[in-house]
């Protein structure tokens, strides 16, 4: 069982309150795949988890989408792997730089993997990446939904 004081909703996102959040899914991202380079699949992933999070339809300046999108773009140049910036970099302390957040749902996990899916050249996901702990997350929370009812 999570803590209380791990599990809450910031306000803006319309999420009830309880339930594994999308920010505290993309932190745990950096305990599942923290060392992979952020690739655009990544940054799409990233980017369609902080909307459905805060509601807003753009993403957040100086937010996490913002930050994944300029390592994508600056990862995409590094020759060598070691100057890549990873998810783990990116994704620590994920809930603190969102300005909302909420609990994960399903239709949230199909948005974020549909994201993750589109913009990989294999149309695959990340095995434990982005995609994987929204769904894992939404699963969560609609199990805890189920057995509180």
């Amino acid at each position: 069982m999570t803590p209380p004081s791990l599990v809450q909703d910031k306000g803006a996102g319309g999420g009830g309150g309880g339930g594994i959040t999308i920010g505290e899914a993309l932190e745990a991202t950096v305990l599942t795949a923290g060392k992979k380079a952020v690739e655009w699949s990544d940054a799409a992933a990233i980017q369609a988890a902080e909307v459905r999070a805060t509601g807003r339809t753009n993403i957040v300046p100086g937010g996490v989408a913002a930050a994944a999108q300029s390592a994508a773009t600056l990862n995409a140049r590094a020759t060598k792997e070691e100057e890549k910036t990873k998810l783990g970099d990116i994704l620590a302390g994920a809930t603190s730089k969102l300005p909302a957040d909420r609990a994960a749902t399903r239709r949230d996990a199909e948005g974020v993997t549909g994201a993750e899916m589109r913009n990989d050249p294999n149309l695959t996901t990340h095995p434990g990446g982005v995609s994987a702990s929204v769904a894992a997350a939404a699963r969560i929370n609609q199990t805890q939904t189920h057995n509180n009812n």
